[in-house]
């Protein structure tokens, strides 16, 4: 029988886990969500590998004061060099991405799969470790798309320069005659009609916060009858207005009851 968690605490370096909440949201409405976005300290790609633990372990921390019983690691980088202490040292369930995305892929029948992702997580190939694990017999093929990320930030979903970079990232992937192709960082969720447009029809799209939202939901209990959705709370070691306005714009709703917090107290 499965557990019934009660409450989710996700972190996220900054913004893009809001992608993964907002799946979770809709396939698990009634349930309390916690969201941590260390703002201050983004991004979690430029530190070492021993920072991101320490980073990991502290908004950890933080959530378990919140009385969280399931931990989802909504940031690539963190689930790339992180995971596995943050397994060892909590006694609840705790989700990372990379895995997530790694099972959807090969779920899709992927054979030729291409990753996108931030410079930090291509070039640890924990997407390639993770996929090999299950399927040593596939090929792999990365490309990192550090222009992405200012670009969804800069709220340019639909933008003829956005289309161009794509091109220009893709093409590189696309030459090998890919069939699935994994977008390997929370942000890039948002630029899914312009990647799939590029990438053709032929080309699986499996998204890292769909993937991990459906994770979530197989370990969950009974969600009873949907009544109406519970909002989430969300704790930023960074409150800005920006932050608000394109967390909004990732929710597609209403940022509401967003607190600041000091991670280094």
């Amino acid at each position: 029988m499965k557990k019934r968690f009660n409450r989710i605490g996700i972190f996220d370096s900054g913004i893009g886990g809001i992608t993964v909440l907002k799946e979770i949201m809709d396939l698990l409405p009634n349930t309390e969500i916690v969201y941590l976005g260390d703002s201050a300290r983004l991004p979690y790609g430029m530190k070492s590998q021993k920072t991101i633990v320490r980073y990991s372990l502290q908004c950890a921390r933080f959530l378990l004061s919140k009385d969280i019983d399931m931990l989802v690691v909504a940031c690539n980088t963190a689930s790339a060099h992180a995971l596995n202490e943050l397994k060892a040292g909590l006694s609840m369930p705790v989700v990372g991405v990379i895995d997530a995305g790694a099972r959807a892929a090969i779920d899709a029948g992927g054979k030729r799969i291409g990753i996108v992702g931030t410079p930090s997580t291509i070039k640890s190939r924990s997407y390639d470790h993770a996929l090999k694990a299950l399927d040593p017999g596939i090929e792999i093929f990365s490309k990192a798309c550090p222009l992405f990320v200012p670009l969804v930030e800069e709220g340019w979903f639909h933008d003829d320069i956005t289309m161009q970079v794509a091109r220009r990232y893709l093409g590189a992937l696309l030459q090998f005659d890919i069939d699935t192709l994994v977008l390997g960082c929370t942000h890039y969720p948002l630029l899914r009609g312009i990647i799939a447009m590029v990438a053709g029809d032929t080309v699986a799209i499996v998204d890292s916060a769909q993937s991990s939202a459906r994770v979530v939901s197989e370990m969950y209990g009974d969600v009873g009858s949907v009544q109406e959705t519970v909002e989430p709370v969300f704790y930023l070691s960074d409150l800005s207005a920006h932050f608000i306005e394109l967390g909004s714009i990732f929710l597609g709703r209403e940022m509401k009851s967003v607190y600041e917090v000091d991670l280094c107290v």
